[in-house]
């Protein structure tokens, strides 16, 4: 019997201790988490993240405390020159005093890729980007504005004899040098020329992210040439009745010498499919500054983005914002 009550004294002892100790536990928790200052964990977006849509970036979070510059360089992108020449005559009047430079030296952009570079070297106060910030220069402090939608177009020689549409999986076959002559889709026998565009560009990286899924393109040979410097005559000139390449739909629409092929059965100069990305090779363009700048800089910025900008947009054949 007495081995029997002491079993039970410790059982309820044990029982009394676990439920004391409960108690104490939830009320620590009720505690802690009950206070104004109590520290609850929340997921934050990280402060480098930057959506790479055409959503509209506020310019009144940009710091101006900057001087302003007694010009405003800007390098970039070559695709956008011509809206990039419009958008600086029309600023001249908005704000005289601060004369405008495009490319380095003036008149001779550099590409995305190494615009963005002089940006980030202090070489330049903005740059011109035809693709998203990369993670890397996000996190340098570089912040992104769109200014405008554009697709890039596929395009042969007009006297090319293939006369057919191509889709994204076979534009991928192509770049990669795995589809080389125009039988494989559907054209006559004759062999592929691609004439690709130079690495400093960033419509040589945004075709290389969307169509080959970020994979490499084929090695230069005798059918496959990588231009040096980043420019689109020299691409259409190079054509001739084989080749292929890829630019800005607003470099090609006009030209009388290439045709536009259609990708998924889709024609990039349908304003509408661009502005729905129905079309798959559709973008954002972007200036690009540090988040620390001058309110000269933002001035040209702002400009860019206003009403009168966007008509500059339109004007040169891309397409605005809104």
């Amino acid at each position: 019997m007495a081995n029997r009550s002491n079993n039970k004294e410790t059982f309820t002892l044990v029982l009394s201790l676990l439920i004391t100790l409960g108690l104490l536990g939830f009320g620590v928790w009720f505690f802690r988490n009950s206070l104004p200052f109590a520290s609850k964990q929340q997921t934050q977006p990280s402060v480098n993240s930057q959506p790479n849509t055409s959503q509209a970036f506020d310019t009144s979070s940009l710091d101006t405390s900057l001087p302003n510059p007694s010009v405003l360089t800007i390098d970039g992108s070559v695709t956008i020159v011509a809206l990039m020449k419009q958008l600086q005559i029309a600023f001249n009047p908005v704000n005289p005093s601060l004369p405008t430079t495009y490319g380095l030296p003036n008149g001779s952009p550099n590409g995305t890729n190494k615009g963005i570079q002089n940006l980030k070297d202090g070489k330049v106060l903005i740059a011109a980007s035809s693709r998203p910030l990369k993670s890397d220069e996000a996190q340098a402090g570089l912040v992104q504005i769109p200014i405008a939608r554009d697709a890039l177009a596929i395009a042969v020689g007009v006297n090319n004899p293939y006369k057919g549409e191509l889709t994204m999986e076979q534009l991928k076959g192509i770049f990669q040098g795995k589809i080389t002559n125009w039988s494989q889709v559907g054209g006559p026998n004759l062999a592929i020329k691609v004439i690709n565009r130079s690495p400093d560009s960033g419509t040589y990286t945004f075709f290389q992210e969307v169509v080959l899924l970020e994979e490499s393109f084929a090695p230069d040979s005798a059918n496959f040439t990588t231009i040096k410097k980043d420019e689109t005559t020299s691409l259409l000139r190079a054509l001739g009745d084989n080749g292929i390449t890829y630019s800005t739909v607003s470099q090609l629409e006009n030209q009388k010498t290439v045709r536009i092929v259609s990708v998924n059965g889709i024609s990039p100069t349908d304003q509408t499919a661009i502005k729905n990305s129905t079309y798959p090779i559709s973008r954002v363009v972007y200036l690009v500054v540090p988040r620390k700048t001058s309110s000269g800089a933002k001035q040209f910025i702002d400009f860019a983005i206003s009403p009168s900008g966007q008509q500059i947009v339109q004007r040169v054949g891309f397409i605005p914002l809104k």
